[in-house]
């Protein structure tokens, strides 16, 4: 036998020794699930273990209720209507020194950013005293309809806020820490199609929750009424003064128009309640809570806990090969 025979040999022995070992150390779904069931009363046990413990930190979880309300856009807001004379009294206008410029008429998205501003929030605060229920709540009690609150943040025979915190907090929440949380628990979203609005907001109270959603649309629909009202009075102030300086009929004609306007949208802001939304469904007192989910919660975590365990099963299985 010659020598490059005696090595053509000896390779392929090497390669069929290679390919055995790479063959014992593969893992196949047979003896996958046969480690697997070895494992079975630890994996149950420690799925067992993992939904208990999260069933009681459950129990420690407060009810959360979601009251809503359906409103839709006013579809032509009593603003000024400046701009409805443009085209008429544009130029005579323009010599008396008066923009009639055109206007958005459309006060929806106006609103609906003012309702997440801080200055809204803090006029919403003050007005309905909403701090205390709104950083100190911890549950609710529905035999007594009483807000309970947590006795370390606040002390309610003391009336006195007792969290610790640290620097820049302070024990009183600021009103920018009480908005942050004000705005995690408003909801608002509005339907492309249909320009519908739906304000939600959540409280571990669903007394609260239906009372704060009617005071919010309440609040907004004052406060761009009061905007409005402000800016036709100014309105009017401005024409009078200008009447007053000009001797030019025209001019003098085109301003009393505008004052007529004006004065139109101060009879407009005054009679209707509902200016920018109109209440379509009302918010009520909820009955059912929105979460925690707390069959969910168990469910989730203990299908979890199996599967890290057959992770750990199946690493360990690898590692006993190698």
């Amino acid at each position: 036998m010659s020598t490059e025979q005696v090595q053509v040999i000896a390779e392929h022995n090497v390669a069929n020794q290679h390919a055995n070992t790479n063959h014992h150390d593969e893992i196949g779904l047979k003896e996958l699930f046969a480690a697997i069931w070895r494992a079975k009363f630890w994996l149950a046990g420690v799925s067992f273990l993992v939904a208990v413990l999260t069933a009681f930190y459950s129990l420690t979880l407060p009810n959360i209720y979601r009251s809503e309300t359906l409103v839709s856009p006013v579809t032509e807001a009593a603003g000024g209507k400046l701009s409805s004379l443009a085209g008429q009294f544009g130029g005579i206008a323009s010599l008396a020194g008066i923009n009639l410029g055109s206007k958005d008429s459309n006060k929806t998205s106006i609103a609906l950013q003012k309702l997440k501003s801080r200055e809204f929030f803090f006029n919403f605060a003050q007005q309905y005293d909403v701090l205390v229920p709104l950083m100190a709540a911890k549950s609710w009690d529905p035999d007594t309809n009483k807000l309970i609150l947590d006795s370390d943040i606040y002390d309610e025979a003391a009336d006195k806020w007792v969290r610790q915190v640290r620097h820049p907090r302070q024990a009183k929440p600021s009103l920018l820490e009480a908005h942050e949380t004000f705005l995690d628990n408003l909801t608002v979203n509005q339907d492309k199609e249909s320009g519908m609005i739906k304000i939600m907001f959540d409280h571990v109270s669903p007394v609260i929750a239906r009372d704060w959603v009617t005071a919010l649309v309440a609040a907004i629909n004052n406060e761009m009424r009061q905007a409005d009202i402000n800016e036709a009075q100014s309105g009017i102030a401005y024409l009078e003064q200008q009447i007053a300086q000009t001797k030019i009929s025209e001019i003098q004609t085109v301003l009393y128009q505008l004052i007529e306007e004006q004065t139109k949208t101060l009879m407009l802001t005054n009679v209707k309640p509902e200016y920018v939304f109109e209440t379509i469904d009302p918010p009520v007192v909820p009955e059912l809570k929105l979460k925690p989910a707390r069959a969910l919660m168990v469910i989730g975590s203990a299908a979890l806990a199996g599967i890290l365990g057959v992770g750990i099963v199946l690493i360990r299985l690898v590692l006993s090969k190698e």
